[in-house]
Formats: structure tokens, C-alpha cells, sequence
């Protein structure tokens, strides 16, 4: 018979085998990027053989997640740097601080096989990249607008640009070197400031001309 201290013993040992919880969790995550660094292509990846690359059951991640497409979006934003909480002091800091952030994004996807992956194949699964519109994209686009509505408030930017075309003149240049360009330098720490004073002088509010 069990004794109750030996009891206490068994529940404190370490437990062997499958990881649990937030163990379980970061498992799942690790495997998916590991397969993909291996050589795995996103449409190629199946839960099964995630969760063999985990140490983890089938069950442990429909659990967590519904799907397939709904634990690759979660993991690329995990392996994404958390969005800057901007100052708002400064609209044309702010505005920097957000292309910065594209641009440690972009660093980070080129250093790294696994998000180079996710970057070159996303648009072949469509359920997978309409999702990542949705839940990453439209957020980022919709405060984007927000930022430069207040700098037109704040009567920094004309107020006759549409501002989803101004967000695109400020973000096309990073973005062209992370899609289109993935040779063209990222390693300039005034890359961002600097595509975004250029911008900024070519739509700055006109000043009244007084007679």
C-alpha cells in the first residue's frame, strides 16, 4: 500500500514522456519550424508529423488548435517580434517605429530558413493567407490609417491623399525589399527613417501664404 508521504514523493517527481501544457505548446511550435528548416514545405507539413517531431499525441494539438492552417498562423506569429506600442508623441516617430518594425521582421525572416518558408509559400494555401490577411494584415493597415489620419488632424500631412495609398507609399519600399528584392540590404539602421522623412517631405501640409 502507498503510503501518503510516498504519494507526496510521486507527485512531486518529475514526470517523463510527453511535455504538458506551455511545454506542449512551445514542442508543437519548435517542430513545425524545425520541419520547415529541414526542408519541408508548409503544404507538405501534416499534423501527424508535426506531432511526431513534437514527442506529442495527434490529440495534445487538435486540443489547442482546429487545424492545420490554425496552428501555422499561430506559429508565425509567435515567431514574429511583438508589434511596438507606439509613443504617440510624434507622428513621424511613430511612423518610423512601425516601418522598424517591418524591417527587424524582414531581418528576422531572412535569417531564419523556417520564416523564409512561410514567406515563399503562403500564398499557396489559400485559406492560410486570407487568415493571415485578416488577423495580421487588416489590423496593421487599419492602424496604419489611424496613425496618419492623426498626423492630417494634427495638420503635419494634406488632407487630399487617400490615406490607404499614403500607407502604401511608406510601407512599398520595405516591403518591395522584402518580397520582391530579397537581396537588397536590410541592415541599415536608418533605412526606415529615412523612407519615411522622404515621404513625409513630398505630402507635408502646405502652408497658408499670407498677402
Amino acid at each position: 500500500m502507498t503510503t501518503v508521504n510516498e504519494k507526496v514523493l510521486l507527485e512531486r517527481r518529475p514526470r517523463r514522456g510527453r511535455p504538458r501544457s506551455e511545454a506542449a505548446e512551445q514542442a508543437i511550435v519548435e517542430a513545425v519550424l524545425n520541419l520547415l528548416g529541414q526542408g519541408s514545405s508548409l503544404a507538405a507539413l501534416s499534423i501527424e508529423g508535426i506531432a511526431a517531431e513534437a514527442g506529442v499525441g495527434k490529440a495534445t494539438i487538435y486540443r489547442r488548435w482546429a487545424n492545420k492552417d490554425a496552428l501555422l498562423l499561430d506559429v508565425l506569429q509567435r515567431a514574429e517580434e511583438p508589434e511596438p506600442t507606439l509613443a504617440g508623441d510624434s507622428v513621424r516617430d511613430d511612423l518610423v517605429a512601425s516601418l522598424e518594425f517591418l524591417r527587424r521582421t524582414a531581418l528576422a525572416r531572412r535569417s531564419r530558413t523556417s520564416l523564409a518558408v512561410f514567406t515563399a509559400e503562403l500564398r499557396a494555401l489559400p485559406e492560410l493567407h486570407r487568415a493571415y490577411h485578416a488577423q495580421v494584415i487588416e489590423p496593421r493597415r487599419a492602424r496604419m490609417r489611424d496613425l496618419l489620419a492623426r498626423g492630417v488632424a494634427l495638420g503635419e500631412i494634406r488632407d487630399d491623399i487617400d490615406l490607404d495609398l499614403l500607407g502604401e507609399l511608406i510601407v512599398g519600399p520595405m516591403l518591395s525589399r522584402t518580397l520582391l528584392r530579397p537581396e537588397a540590404p536590410l541592415d541599415d539602421p536608418t533605412l526606415s527613417a529615412t523612407i519615411v522623412d522622404t515621404v513625409l517631405q513630398g505630402v507635408a501640409a502646405r502652408k497658408a501664404v499670407r498677402h
